[in-house]
């Protein structure tokens, strides 16, 4: 790493130290796992219904898309006061305390049998896990330079296509051996032993960590000394600043750009497995392992996507062309259920479109506003996401058992795919998201 002036720090050449870098050797394992459980235990409700808890509670399609979208509408609701929390307080306790407070509400669905309390519940954990990823990504945002946020957000939001490629298998396998109940509680204590462990791993600042070099401490204060020299100036009290963030006319659009493509993506996520199982005519274990196919190739897809992103500094690029194909490739997929394996190939070109542009999106999102601040960003953006993902989770599960049926679902998820690309049109590429000099 070398130190740079702010005239340098928005065009130099790629970054190469990123992945031997001691910051990310610390951090970014910490954050992956730490997105995985909270995805695992959001997720894992698909398996669980196709799995057999829809049979056992009677649920009619209606109550089971309910249930699994009331999730969405707690994490709607904690998203700005949590990150205003997390960015002027304390991330760590925030992150630390979340992630065992979701693995104590993940244990209790196995618990239950009430369709009413499985609302209940799942609208709590939406609740303690709703901060958590704007909180990461504004952290992230204090241990990388800009040339270095696409990668460290895809690495963060890779825990999100790994987590569903395991979890899919192993899910249902838990299901198969075992039944739903066992799958929920296997599945949550996991979450409260690594949220304890948390408060030991995260660190609110690289400087308090204790095992970086003083050298790269040095200069990534430079690097983001410059970075915040080069902004535009910033005026008022810190209410002031939040106040114009919310109102900003390019948050505001990708707010809306997020919630068309979380309706797309979780639909796709949360059905993709009755759909898989409908469609092949296989059982829960095998249903599961065809499950985790369009994961594994989309995990490929967002490390390569966000490599060449921080290169070119080019975000919105990294973005739009991928949601176009997979709003094509989700209807194409439709068009040929006829034929499973070819259904199958373009559900697995959705899935890596749908997925691919996460890192560099959200490293465009937090250039929408000034360091310091950019926290509330992420997190109106993320909730505008969360209403998507109750839309798409609801919706498309209650299509589906209408007279329109996978045709509808499938349409919508595709429509939805499609504005989200064309809205990110609608925001300008920032020059300051040019990368930093490559370490």
């Amino acid at each position: 790493m070398t130190a740079t002036s702010p005239a340098t720090a928005t065009a130099g050449p790629e970054h190469t130290g990123f992945w031997r870098s001691a910051r990310a050797r610390y951090l970014m394992p910490v954050a992956f796992v730490t997105y995985s459980l909270a995805y695992l235990d959001k997720s894992n409700y698909a398996i669980a219904s196709a799995g057999g808890m829809a049979d056992d509670l009677h649920l009619s399609a209606g109550a089971d898309s309910l249930i699994a979208a009331s999730f969405f509408l707690g994490y709607f609701f904690f998203q700005i006061p949590g990150t205003i929390y997390a960015e002027q307080r304390s991330a760590r306790r925030l992150v630390a305390w979340s992630t065992v407070a979701w693995g104590l509400l993940a244990v209790t669905q196995g618990l239950l049998s009430s369709p009413g309390q499985l609302i209940a519940v799942r609208f709590a954990l939406g609740v303690v896990e709703g901060a958590v990823l704007p909180s990461m990504v504004m952290l992230l945002g204090r241990w990388f330079t800009r040339g270095e946020r696409g990668r460290a957000n895809t690495l963060l939001i890779l825990g999100n296509p790994v987590t569903v490629m395991w979890l899919s298998a192993v899910s249902g396998w838990l299901v198969s051996v075992s039944d739903w109940r066992v799958m929920f509680v296997a599945e949550g204590v996991p979450s409260i032993l690594w949220g304890l462990a948390c408060l030991r791993l995260i660190k609110d600042r690289p400087e308090h960590s204790g095992r970086l070099p003083e050298s790269e401490l040095a200069l990534l204060r430079a690097d983001l000394a410059a970075e915040k020299a080069a902004a535009p100036p910033v005026t008022g009290t810190l209410r002031e600043q939040y106040g114009r963030v919310l109102r900003s006319p390019r948050v505001l659009i990708m707010a809306a750009q997020y919630f068309f493509w979380s309706f797309g993506m979780y639909g796709f996520v949360f059905w993709l497995p009755a759909i898989i199982k409908k469609g092949s005519g296989e059982g829960i274990g095998a249903t599961g392992l065809l499950t985790a196919i369009p994961y594994a190739v989309a995990a490929v897809a967002m490390l390569v996507n966000s490599r060449l992103s921080d290169r070119s500094g080019r975000r919105r690029a990294a973005v739009w062309p991928w949601l176009a194909c997979g709003g094509l490739a989700l209807a194409a997929s439709y068009a040929a259920g006829g034929h499973f394996p070819l259904a199958l190939a373009l559900l697995v070109v959705a899935g890596l479109c749908l997925y691919a542009p996460y890192g560099p999106y959200f490293a465009l999102v937090g250039t929408l506003a000034p360091p310091g601040v950019a926290g509330a960003a992420v997190a109106l953006v993320n909730s505008f996401g969360a209403l998507g993902s109750f839309a798409g989770t609801y919706l498309v599960g209650w299509v589906r058992g209408t007279a329109l049926g996978d045709a509808g679902a499938f349409g919508f998820m595709a429509v939805c795919a499609l504005l989200a690309a064309g809205l990110t049109l609608a925001v300008p590429e920032p020059t300051a998201a040019r990368p930093g000099p490559v370490r």
